[in-house]
């Protein structure tokens, strides 16, 4: 007996050391088609962050090399890993909200998963971005418009959780009829100033790309967040269990939109931050922690505050939602199709000038 454990031990030994060889053998297989991290002046200059002078990917690679090229140092590598861990927890928070909340039966329920599906939707789009966005110009519009869609219609899923679970009778009174088509509207604002801004970065500094992003969606996020406003301002919170998230929610957002806009710690160590401390990386940050706190409230709203919000919404409302969410990510794709279409025209107008 003792033999045959000794022998089951011995070989279970030899598949961790095979399993552990694994990513060695991927990296050495790779090394030889893997190029070195190029400065910004070797890259076009719309794909160049403010203050960040190294470890940009060269271009027109095979998609092998952008792929493992996750495995590597370049200064897209944390972008990649913040969301696709985040991507991984919301994954195993949606198994845990399905334990107790029935998804897909309940229609008090959609908006809830509306919302889950938007954020997972984000940070996949979001990885994908990062990850390939560096294989060409023309690639790196198509991915960061995708991931622009995704930004558009996670907003969505913010307002329609907010306004579903959190809006007190009096704001649901004066704002019912118009807030979701506003909200939807003002999703196909952002993605329009998102890709836009893109678009024209191509020839204007990159702070156009800037306030083509921030503005629509500053405005839209305003607007989606206003039932919370609302009830944190007017309501009586004493015996609220979803309060701290929500406040905790917004000041994730806060924290991030300030991490977005403006580089600080690039600004304060230029090229310092080209792998590890960049902006967009603590943007990245901050907004997973903002919609987990995000999708926790709303769990907290959907048990708690039941009687409030069937009485608000009794007749087909969620079933309206969801078609609303669907319009919703087919225009933000058809607005990501228009501005790639214009931003190849602008590519091959380029081509045929040289």
């Amino acid at each position: 007996m003792t033999t045959i454990v000794m022998e089951r031990i011995g070989r279970l030994f030899i598949s961790l050391q095979h399993i552990k060889q694994v990513p060695r053998l991927l990296t050495s297989e790779a090394s030889p088609s893997m190029p070195g991290t190029v400065r910004d002046t070797e890259v076009p200059h719309f794909f160049r962050e403010r203050y960040v002078g190294t470890g940009y990917r060269p271009l027109h690679q095979c998609w092998r090399y952008y792929f493992l090229s996750a495995f590597h140092r370049h200064n897209e590598t944390i972008n990649i890993w913040t969301h696709l861990l985040a991507f991984l927890v919301l994954l195993a928070k949606t198994s845990d909200v399905a334990q107790s909340v029935d998804l897909a039966q309940d229609r008090h329920a959609w908006p809830l998963l509306i919302l889950i599906l938007s954020a997972l939707n984000y940070t996949a789009w979001s990885v994908v971005a990062h990850l390939l966005g560096g294989k060409s110009e023309m690639c790196h519009y198509a991915f960061f418009f995708l991931d622009y869609v995704g930004v558009a219609q996670y907003q969505y899923g913010s307002a329609v959780v907010h306004y579903y679970y959190a809006a007190e009778e009096g704001f649901h009174r004066w704002m019912g009829p118009i807030f979701m088509p506003v909200a939807a509207f003002l999703s196909w604002l952002s993605c329009l100033g998102c890709c836009y801004g893109k678009y024209r970065n191509h020839t204007l500094p990159p702070w156009v790309r800037k306030v083509g992003q921030v503005t629509p969606s500053t405005i839209a996020y305003m607007w989606d967040i206003s039932p919370v406003v609302h009830r944190l301002l007017l309501s009586n919170l004493d015996n609220d269990p979803a309060f701290v998230h929500h406040l905790s929610q917004i000041a994730f957002f806060l924290g991030c939109a300030v991490f977005f806009a403006f580089p600080v710690l690039e600004r304060c160590w230029p090229g310092g931050c080209d792998f590890l401390g960049q902006g967009h990386q603590l943007f990245h940050i901050l907004l997973s922690c903002c919609t987990l706190c995000q999708i926790h409230a709303s769990q907290l709203d959907y048990d708690s505050r039941r009687p409030v919000y069937t009485l608000l919404h009794a007749g087909d409302d969620a079933a309206f939602f969801v078609g609303l969410y669907g319009l919703t990510l087919f225009m933000c794709m058809l607005i990501a199709a228009f501005m790639l279409r214009k931003a190849k025209r602008l590519l091959d107008r380029q081509t045929k000038s040289k």
